[in-house]
């Protein structure tokens, strides 16, 4: 089975698209048609059907899709361990990045990285975190640095994490904050600003909420963490925040229990990392092992 058919198959599928995928791969269009076509004679059967405007995979092209991604890790882990044993670190290294980890760790990282490493050329993507995995499951990065999620399925590895604590905060003008001792039913009779139901934090919160039998008001969800701490600081609600974005603009409220997430680098299981991605998560571990004590 040729590597080049299969990886054609493969971006076909992940972009949605011939043309989009004839770009990607730096090919014409009439030519990645007749690569997917080569594999489909050789295996005596159509992997998409053409019959739609969208690309939708016939039963065949489905099982073998997961196979074709083990194919190709295969062939990239023999590349790895072949490829000859150096002390320089070079290369280009795909990574993915959460906005909040974008803003508020990779500085620190890549500071360090680009003086230790300069012969590394880095590739950066930032999302949400629920799709820089979905952009790993189609081999688009060697990493991503996300929160950690704890429906995270087995094709995904953790090579590094660490705690991420937050508060509850509001506006300094809200009516929470002039609550001495504010309770968790407190919190109950006013809106609350959180990220997106699908993210951990949402999640970490609304756990909360349910086990006390106390209603949550979400208003207006949004994943962008300094949109929140804005609609927070101007008294629209109380919300939960990242230690380490807060500042004079709102208030803490102690609840009396601590609440926090994971952030973490990830990589797939079964997939060799470069020696770059490597160099890069031991400078994340010296890096946030030293902040948390780690």
């Amino acid at each position: 089975m040729d590597a080049n058919a299969l990886k054609a198959f493969l971006t076909i599928v992940d972009q949605e698209s011939f043309s989009e995928a004839a770009e990607l791969l730096h090919l014409t269009q009439p030519a990645i048609s007749k690569r997917l076509a080569a594999l489909e004679n050789q295996l005596g059967t159509a992997l998409i059907d053409r019959s739609h405007r969208q690309i939708r995979l016939t039963d065949a092209g489905a099982r073998l899709l997961p196979h074709a991604r083990i194919i190709l890790d295969e062939i990239h882990n023999a590349r790895m361990a072949l490829s000859p044993d150096s002390a320089t670190v070079e290369g280009e290294l795909q990574i993915i990045a959460s906005h909040h980890i974008g803003l508020h760790h990779l500085p620190n990282w890549l500071h360090r990285f680009n003086r230790d490493y300069p012969g590394v050329s880095l590739s950066l993507q930032f999302m949400e975190s629920d799709a820089a995995y979905e952009q790993m499951r189609k081999r688009n990065a060697e990493l991503a640095f996300v929160t950690l999620s704890d429906s995270m399925d087995s094709q995904f590895m953790i090579y590094d994490q660490w705690p991420d604590p937050m508060a509850f905060v509001v506006g300094p003008e809200h009516p929470l904050a002039a609550i001495d001792s504010p309770a968790l039913k407190d919190l109950a009779s006013h809106p609350a600003l959180l990220p997106d139901t699908t993210t951990a934090t949402y999640r970490v919160v609304s756990r909360l909420f349910l086990e006390a039998s106390l209603p949550l008001h979400p208003q207006m969800p949004t994943n962008y963490l300094e949109t929140i701490k804005m609609m927070t600081s101007v008294g629209l609600g109380w919300s939960v925040l990242p230690l380490n974005m807060v500042d004079d603009s709102v208030r803490t409220l102690d609840l009396g229990f601590p609440v926090t997430r994971v952030l973490g680098a990830v990589g797939l299981s079964g997939r060799q990392l470069s020696g770059a991605a490597r160099a890069l998560i031991e400078v994340v571990k010296s890096e946030e092992g030293s902040l948390h004590g780690i």
